[in-house]
């Protein structure tokens, strides 16, 4: 088949850091490659992705990431090349919501965020000519009243994902400066476990400066170091000498790439029983599922 793959605007596929959609597509572009399939790339310049892409892209610009004139010209631009597909698989909110779609060319769309809120609205509109696939099932419990093709967990090529050894001593943190993440759960079991923490964090737009500035800032000492935003090689790095990642996330995550990272990486996991955590984590054998900061700090020394 001919497929055409649709990324964000915002951040190049693959991601050079940061970037978890970003990553999801590269995973997909290469394994639809290899088994065959004729892959067709709308993504932004300065793609890496080792298959033919939409040429003309406008640079990534993660600083404005979410901005909807930025991914509506998007849109634009990457189904204006889709003719001629035999699929096209959308992996951005607003373009399967574009009129101007190759005519009678089936859609596929994966929601990489939450299903509820304002944005059930906008799915249960695209579910009218598109298949919609949801990252975990609790992200597709969490909206029953949408038709929903599959569930599809992310993946990842868990090949080139080296296995650390876990003898840093430290326990880590990876994510992006939001309240939603739990970095100061995770600062607090740290602390109260008795265990270093070192944080690698996305910080792009305003907000997540200012919450780093206003509320974790303060927290940071010779115990608790944040290394700022880490490319591939040095994530995995940390991830593979961690004694465990600490993921306390403090909302129903749909799906946390970081944690399947982890485990490919041989280093378990200890997060809050959100979202998707209890899909991917096994309690007690590839990780933990705790509640509170002394919950999470017992659980990291008996990891």
């Amino acid at each position: 088949m001919r497929i055409g793959l649709i990324a964000p605007p915002w951040i190049p596929v693959p991601p050079p850091a940061y970037g978890g959609t970003e990553s999801v597509v590269d995973v997909l572009a290469r394994g639809l490659a290899a088994a065959g399939h004729e892959v067709l790339l709308a993504a932004a310049a300065g793609s890496t992705c080792p298959v033919p892409k939409v040429p003309g892209a406008p640079a990534a610009d993660p600083a404005t990431m979410g901005a909807c004139a930025d991914e509506l010209r998007h849109s634009v631009f990457a189904y204006e090349a889709m003719d001629g597909v035999d699929l096209v698989h959308d992996h951005t909110l607003a373009g399967p919501l574009f009129r101007h779609r190759p005519e009678k060319t089936p859609l596929i769309t994966t929601a990489h965020g939450p299903l509820t809120g304002g944005l059930r609205g906008i799915y249960h509109a695209m579910t009218a000519e598109a298949s919609l696939i949801a990252i975990s099932h609790h992200q597709a419990r969490s909206a029953p009243d949408l038709r929903i093709s599959r569930v599809i967990h992310h993946g990842i090529t868990t090949g080139a994902v080296p296995v650390g050894r876990g003898e840093g001593g430290y326990a880590c943190f990876l994510g992006r400066m939001h309240p939603d993440k739990g970095l100061p759960q995770a600062i607090g079991a740290a602390r109260l476990a008795r265990m270093p923490l070192r944080i690698a964090a996305k910080m792009h737009n305003r907000d997540e400066h200012e919450y780093f500035r206003t509320v974790i800032e303060p927290l940071l000492g010779p115990d608790v170091e944040y290394l700022g935003e880490l490319n591939t090689a040095d994530k995995y790095a940390l991830l593979g000498g961690a004694v465990a990642l600490l993921n306390p996330i403090q909302w129903a995550e749909p799906f946390g790439m970081v944690m399947i990272e982890s485990l490919a990486a041989g280093t378990p996991v200890i997060a809050t029983p959100r979202g998707s955590a209890p899909e991917i984590i096994d309690d007690g054998a590839t990780g933990f599922l705790r509640g509170g900061i002394r919950e999470l700090a017992a659980a990291l020394n008996e990891a």
